[in-house]
């Protein structure tokens, strides 16, 4: 527990807001592609369905390497031990305790299961969207069966968006 001095949002975890690049006149762009490491929070997170499907680097449960994109991408399942994982992973970033040089984007939330979540398990996942842009990623009965065929499913037109350029 905190003693002695008042704090505000922990907003800083998302990190500063950089300016706008200026348009690129050629019709090819030139800018850095952004790409992502999938770190998953506890094992079964779905990290390497994610990177199959999305694209970027599977780290499985370790962090990136020097070799490995720096841009973190925490990932976990949407159960209690799944989001309890997550908000550890957070606090590691908030304390300094991560490896330096790693950039933390967003947590992934994956289903553990079809249908709506328990009310308190939507709570805890309200408590990381007020510290970090949080993607959910709905049940899908293929990749259960291991069919990773096809499109990314519905609703995660954000999540293709953030990682359409990783690789």
């Amino acid at each position: 527990m905190r003693t002695g001095t008042r704090q505000g949002p922990e907003i800083w975890i998302r990190g500063p807001v950089a300016a706008a690049p200026a348009p690129d006149p050629s019709p090819v762009s030139s800018r850095t592609v952004r790409r992502f490491s999938w770190v998953g929070t506890h094992g079964g997170a779905g990290v390497s369905t994610l990177a199959t499907v999305y694209g970027g680097q599977d780290c499985a449960r370790a962090w990136p390497g020097a070799d490995d994109p720096q841009s973190v991408l925490l990932v976990a399942r949407t159960h209690a031990t799944g989001l309890a994982c997550a908000i550890h992973a957070l606090e590691l970033f908030r304390r300094g305790e991560a490896p330096v040089g790693l950039d933390l984007d967003a947590v992934v939330l994956v289903s553990d299961a079809p249908g709506r979540l328990p009310r308190p398990l939507a709570q805890r996942i309200k408590l990381i969207e007020s510290v970090i842009d949080v993607y959910r990623v709905p049940w899908v009965p293929a990749w259960r069966l291991g069919d990773l065929s096809g499109r990314p499913p519905r609703g995660t037109e954000a999540l293709v968006r953030l990682t359409a350029a990783a690789g």
